[in-house]
């Protein structure tokens, strides 16, 4: 690869961020959902389909289907707060990444981010714009979860970090007090993280490491041990059920019993976000052992990635966005790491971008998902492309990979 050829690709990526940045800034940050079918008013005015499995029928077929049937069923665009934590956190990269500042956007989202934290509840904390129903109970549209509150809870430790803006360390900090003294919980040797509701004692591994990194990050913050030793107990417990492979189950009851690419990526950034903000080296071969897994599994020789550890398809967008994240994350593991971020980038933006400012959802065998959601694709995007280029930016330019080795389809 030629440095003039490695300067267009960079000059390509770097347009389509800026146009997806105007895209998402002129629908104002909101938009559809693959999840949200129950805000549709109509579905909601019929009471006898507000049950469990209507619920999921529709949920699953808007999901599933190639056309958008939103505006059909009444179903209104949204500001979803973790959609709008994952531009925080772009927003506050977008300088290092060679771009010009945008501290209106960012002090715009953190008021948002307060506006729009859960209501009746005594901390900062935050739920989805839209109910869901799960295959046992339903979440009420708003209500706070680990996952969500996570997101928001970090993006607003990046913009303190980045601003100083007291506001935000408030924020976060009570975001972590809600996961330690609402969702923690353990018995004997067992500790772990509530997920998706305070009553809910499941085995969800990323929301364990995403809660876990959340607290040793306010403890690194603040040096109370109070967070720690809890981020530590659990942690420990959901390392404790990585597979002789290295991979993780999302979760361990007998209908989470999958292995997927970004739940994988979360673990993995998760955890490395710990031993860092900890400063301990406890979990290192671990996350080797998971990365190795991650790196052979998910990536085709092509640049495109694999949602599940052992299928082609679908090819989806959030996992190519947490596929260049958790490349990005691990760049100092292996030269390889960002050109490899690159390729996969160029493989999204040739077969997944419209030039409209956006991307694609999923490309299936037989068809590509064209419809555009916003926090599920173009926040993710635009997170993955500002670490991207920031992360280039500080390493030199990377050249793209021009062969992986392939694994089994």
């Amino acid at each position: 690869m030629t440095k003039n050829t490695n300067s267009a690709m960079e000059g390509c990526e770097s347009e389509t961020l800026q146009k997806l940045l105007a895209y998402c800034r002129r629908d104002e940050w909101a938009g559809y959902d693959p999840y949200d079918a129950l805000n549709s008013r109509i579905f909601t005015a019929v009471p006898i389909l507000d049950r469990k499995i209507p619920r999921l029928v529709l949920t699953q077929a808007l999901k599933r289907l190639p056309v958008n049937l939103r505006p059909l069923l009444a179903i209104p665009k949204t500001q979803n707060p973790k959609g709008l934590a994952l531009f925080l956190s772009a927003f506050v990269r977008l300088p290092k990444a060679g771009m010009e500042d945008h501290e209106e956007l960012i002090a715009f989202m953190i008021r948002r981010l307060g506006e729009l934290r859960s209501a009746g509840v005594a901390y900062s904390c935050w739920g989805y714009s839209f109910p869901w129903q799960t295959r046992t109970i339903v979440v009420p549209s708003g209500t706070p979860n680990l996952v969500c509150t996570t997101f928001v809870a970090n993006a607003l430790f990046d913009a303190y970090d980045y601003c100083g803006d007291s506001q935000c360390l408030s924020m976060a900090l009570s975001a972590s007090e809600y996961i330690l003294n609402e969702l923690y919980w353990s018995e004997g040797s067992v500790a772990r993280f509530s997920y998706p509701l305070p009553s809910v004692r499941s085995e969800v591994h990323n929301a364990n490491f995403l809660g876990a990194a959340l607290l040793s990050r306010a403890c690194n913050r603040t040096g109370d041990k109070k967070f720690l030793v809890p981020a530590l107990q659990v942690a420990r417990c959901s390392a404790a059920k990585q597979r002789v492979d290295g991979s993780w189950q999302y979760g361990e009851a007998a209908s989470q019993r999958w292995i997927d690419n970004f739940h994988t990526g979360y673990n993995l950034c998760a955890l490395r976000d710990l031993s860092r903000y900890a400063e301990t080296s406890e979990f290192d071969a671990i996350i080797r052992r998971g990365f190795e897994f991650y790196r052979h599994h998910f990536f085709v020789a092509d640049g495109s990635v694999r949602y599940f550890h052992d299928q082609t398809y679908p090819i989806d967008i959030h996992s190519v966005a947490q596929s260049i994240i958790t490349l990005v994350t691990f760049k100092d593991a292996d030269p390889g790491n960002l050109p490899l971020a690159h390729s996969v980038l160029q493989w999204a933006m040739a077969h997944m971008w419209n030039d409209r400012g956006f991307f694609y959802y999923r490309v299936l065998r037989s068809h590509t998902n064209r419809i555009s959601y916003m926090r599920w694709s173009q926040a993710w995007m635009l997170l993955a492309m500002a670490m991207l280029q920031e992360a280039s930016n500080s390493m030199g330019a990377a050249e793209p990979a021009h062969k992986l080795t392939e694994v089994a389809q």
